[in-house]
């Protein structure tokens, strides 16, 4: 992203800094001779060099240019009393729980956060991450925004490896990132529902799946894997794909194909409740019966699949779990630079309600089962 061309700088002035060893009281390279260089309008120079004086690599004298202030930057002090939290949301669904994790291990720990949403938008993430580095937090809690698509944060991440800050991904993380994941098993998830489905014996499974965060891929490929597994053959157009946030668009009456689609199903595994929900009203302005014509399967077991009309079949995420578990390998990582963590998945678990219900059914009981 262009708006962010200035961090590529910043961290080819490091790269300076070191290779030519170069002292506090040094000049360094002046805004012309930064544009000639990089290629780069002035304003992108000076965001540049307002960020490395931010940072205490440099000082900047009216007049006379500037000068190195750190001769090793990256030693920048952490604020040890404080995490930073980037998540895609916060205000709904099962993000609070979520939080609340977190937070409950690091006050218990004396430890303060600071939490930043995204709105599942890089150029937000972009935002959040360049706060808490100037912030200098002693650690990261993060949830990637669009995590299958490639990402233009590089720079930014660069600096956070640069300074040896501890961070841990949640819900999902970059495919080129080698730190810790903790987050439910997506690609149980996708299984669990669609073994469900198939052992009320449906054989025309529709499929909605986000196509641009890793955890609609692996919900997508245990929903594949599930059907290939039982030899139910499975016409990709009943796959439907959306970007994520967006998935209202697939139930405008016209033009989504969506109703045609469902004509030829009996079943639908839905990549969380919030589509579940939405195709539940679907079905009931359409007259559709749910689980008479169509039996319907949520992920993530949110306070939605509970207080919808039709009580939501979900697989339930670990939420308060997960984030405790997130902000207890975070805080091992901080007090043990050392510590290698691996990645946690938790296997889920189905709860039945009223929505999933045999071929024909009459309907089922409202009371949940955990399977």
């Amino acid at each position: 992203m262009d708006e962010y061309k200035y961090l590529g700088i910043v961290n080819w002035a490091k790269e300076v800094i070191r290779e030519k060893n170069l002292s506090a009281g040094d000049k360094f390279y002046s805004e012309t001779e930064l544009c000639g260089i990089h290629n780069v309008s002035r304003q992108t120079v000076r965001q540049a060099l307002a960020y490395m004086e931010r940072q205490g690599i440099l000082s900047r004298r009216q007049g006379s240019g500037s000068f190195i202030q750190s001769p090793n930057p990256v030693s920048i002090e952490k604020n040890s009393n404080l995490v930073g939290i980037v998540s895609t949301y916060f205000s709904d669904y099962i993000f609070p729980s979520i939080v609340t994790g977190i937070e409950r291990v690091l006050t218990n720990n004396n430890v303060s956060m600071q939490l930043m949403t995204t709105s599942n938008q890089v150029a937000e993430e972009a935002r959040a991450l360049e706060k808490m580095l100037a912030q200098n937090v002693s650690g990261l809690i993060v949830e990637p925004s669009k995590s299958a698509l490639p990402n233009p944060n590089m720079a930014l991440y660069n600096e956070i490896r640069a300074r040896d800050i501890p961070l841990v991904f949640f819900n999902a993380k970059y495919s080129w990132s080698g730190n810790p994941l903790v987050a439910m098993d997506d690609y149980a998830a996708g299984q669990i529902a669609t073994e469900h489905l198939i052992s009320l014996g449906h054989r025309k499974i529709t499929g909605i799946f986000v196509f641009d965060n890793m955890q609609g891929h692996k919900r997508y490929q245990g929903f594949m894997n599930s059907l290939i597994e039982h030899n139910i053959p499975m016409p990709e157009k009943r796959v439907l794909w959306f970007p994520a946030g967006e998935h209202s668009t697939l139930f405008v009456k016209s033009g989504s194909g969506l109703s045609s689609l469902l004509d030829d199903s009996t079943a639908v595994v839905c990549y969380n409740d919030s589509v579940a929900v939405e195709l539940l009203g679907f079905c009931k302005q359409q007259g559709r019966s749910v689980p008479d014509d169509l039996s319907i399967v949520g992920i993530d077991d949110s306070k939605l699949a509970k207080i919808c009309e039709i009580p939501l079949t979900s697989v339930q995420h670990p939420k308060q779990q997960l984030g405790e578990t997130a902000a207890t390998i975070l805080l091992e990582q901080m007090a043990n630079p050392s510590f290698k963590a691996k990645d946690t998945l938790f296997l889920p678990k189905l709860i039945k309600r009223a929505s999933s219900g045999p071929i024909g059914s009459q309907g089922c009981e409202q009371s949940e089962v955990i399977v």
